[in-house]
């Protein structure tokens, strides 16, 4: 073979690499640049698109239902509950009835879609006025509803250790499932465990929810521990306090189990003025 045509089937092989590089940059740019329309794929390190996974609910309007408290719909939609109590005109003691209605968007005149609602009663005809002399006796005023008596839970107590910001481990066991900042996947951590082991308060605080209307969290318990922080309990198998009662870290609350998932696990969360936050970065390391 001539060198010259050894040199053009270099020249040859160096224009078709140059080609491939360039198709190859031109689908990267594509690939990177953002769609028709100006809509973006956010990865999940972006703060924008965490940001608006964690916003809470602000549209629309939930139905109480049996079983609910302000802290159990805070914790749903996502809510500080000290907001959505400003939001709705609720004072302390911070009691709801069933069939009232939590407002998101703070608009009480507004037709806002209903977010979840209790079935709705059927309307009961309206009996003409009564004319003759007889008087209708008055019915007694309704009794206003109490706070639950706060008392101290008697469940067993497990020694524990402390964080400087005082909170310690829930229960023992391997972290199987870490928190994700994005609002979409994992708000807390998940412990693995055996069923029926002992699962104890993260901190010391009162129980404000206890039951299993929040869906995907199986047997759950909410404890408020300050204005600021509550932390939940999901997925057990048995509980053991009530609302209404006072806990110390380290005293148990429920049994593991599970209850709303496929296999016995702890899901714990803490979340500050009703955001979801990294509970590694609260407890103590091991």
């Amino acid at each position: 073979m001539s060198f010259t045509a050894i040199q053009l089937r270099i020249s040859y092989s160096g224009i078709r690499c140059l080609l491939a590089g360039l198709v190859l940059g031109a689908l990267l740019s594509a690939c990177a640049s953002p769609p028709p329309g100006g809509v973006q794929v956010l990865d999940r390190n972006n703060r924008a698109a965490q940001a608006a996974q964690r916003r809470p609910v602000t549209q629309g309007q939930y139905r109480v239902q049996r079983g609910d408290t302000l802290y159990s719909i805070a914790f749903r939609f996502g809510w500080d509950w000290k907001a959505l109590a400003a939001r709705n005109g609720i004072a302390a003691p911070y009691l709801i009835r069933v069939g009232q209605v939590i407002r998101f968007d703070g608009q009480p005149g507004s037709r806002a879609p209903v977010v979840a609602s209790a079935p709705v009663a059927t309307p009961v005809p309206v009996r003409p006025p009564i004319t003759s002399t007889q008087t209708t006796p008055a019915r007694p005023p309704a009794t206003p509803q109490k706070p639950p008596k706060v008392v101290q839970a008697t469940t067993p107590m497990q020694p524990v250790q402390r964080s400087a910001g005082g909170w310690a481990w829930p229960t023992n066991g391997a972290v199987i499932g870490r928190f994700s900042s994005n609002g979409s996947l994992n708000k807390g951590i998940d412990i693995a465990g055996d069923l029926g082991q002992p699962v104890s308060a993260a901190s010391d605080g009162s129980v404000v929810y206890a039951g299993s209307g929040l869906r995907g969290y199986g047997e759950l318990v909410i404890i408020k521990h300050s204005d600021t922080y509550v932390s939940a309990y999901g997925h057990n198998r048995r509980l053991l306090v009530q609302e209404g009662q006072k806990v110390k870290a380290g005293q148990t609350i429920a049994e593991m189990g599970s209850t709303g998932t496929d296999r016995v696990k702890l899901h714990f969360e803490i979340r500050r003025q009703g955001k979801p936050v990294d509970p590694l970065q609260y407890l103590p390391r091991r």
